[in-house]
Formats: structure tokens, C-alpha cells, sequence
């Protein structure tokens, strides 16, 4: 089975120029960063690629720990993306998951599932297997439990 996304854009002027983007469930308007050099003016592509893989690690994330009947209390993150510039050329170099889950009991037994599912989110979610080979992915799992809460950090 395959699913149709569809958008309407529109542009106007060039390179420091503003659009419009269309969707079902999302409308914003577009312009480069001013970071780099352009209006700032609603998202940008940066802004755009680091939800789409932000939001798509997350719910995957959020799948896999339901499925494993992990009692969450909370489950939040935060994400960056890095481009570099060198020569004028632009590349997405990397993101950052910073993804936090909250737990009421932690076991070592636990810990360890909730770090291999935060692995394995990574590696199913679509927007991260798009991205291969191209974007390097980061992923900086805190986890926290309700009955002392002190953080657990680990590194993926």
C-alpha cells in the first residue's frame, strides 16, 4: 500500500525572496534562515528536515516503548541540526535526538530496553533510514524516574 503526500508552494522574488507552503494539516510561510544570510521569515528547509526526522524518531520511539508495555510517565525531546557552510556550499552535516523519558520504576533490566528501543527507533523510523549516508543521526537518551529523579544519560 502506498500514501500520497501532497503540497502547494509558492515563491516569490529570488534566493532572499518568502513563500507560502500548503498542506493538509500544515500551513507557514518560507524563507532561508537568517542565519544564513536570508529574511528569516517562517520555516526554513533546516527547520523543516530537523521536525520531519524529529517527529518521526519520536513517535517511532513512542510506538516501540508502548508495544513493550514500558509504563512511561512523560516522554519529551529535543533536537538539533547542524549545517555547515564551507565554499559557499550548504550540508546538513548532522542532528541530535535529545529524547527524555520519564519512568516511575527503573530496573537495570528496564534500562537496558529502553536504550535498545531508543536504538531501534532510530534505525525503523522513515525519515531516519531516508537520511542515511547522507545526515549523520545522534541520539542522547535520558532517562528519569519518579522515585528519585535522578537521570540516567546514554549515548547512541
Amino acid at each position: 500500500m502506498q500514501h500520497k503526500f501532497s503540497m502547494n508552494l509558492s515563491w516569490s522574488q529570488g534566493r532572499n525572496g518568502t513563500g507560502n507552503l500548503s498542506a493538509t494539516h500544515l500551513k507557514t510561510h518560507v524563507s532561508i534562515p537568517r542565519e544564513m544570510n536570508g529574511p528569516g521569515i517562517g520555516t526554513n528547509p533546516d527547520e523543516m528536515l530537523l521536525g520531519a526526522s524529529a517527529t518521526c524518531y519520536l513517535i517511532t520511539f513512542a510506538a516501540l516503548l508502548e508495544n513493550s508495555k514500558i509504563p512511561v510517565v512523560t516522554l519529551s525531546m529535543e533536537a538539533e541540526g547542524f549545517v555547515d557552510v564551507t565554499d559557499g556550499v550548504f550540508t546538513y552535516e548532522k542532528i541530535i535526538h535529545k529524547p527524555n523519558v520519564k519512568v516511575a520504576h527503573l530496573t537495570e533490566r528496564e534500562e537496558r530496553r529502553i536504550n535498545r528501543l531508543a536504538h531501534k527507533a532510530e534505525q525503523t523510523c522513515m525519515i531516519s533510514k531516508a537520511l542515511k549516508g547522507n545526515v549523520q543521526i545522534e541520539c542522547h537518551l535520558q532517562i528519569e524516574h519518579t522515585t528519585d529523579g535522578q537521570p540516567s544519560t546514554s549515548t547512541i
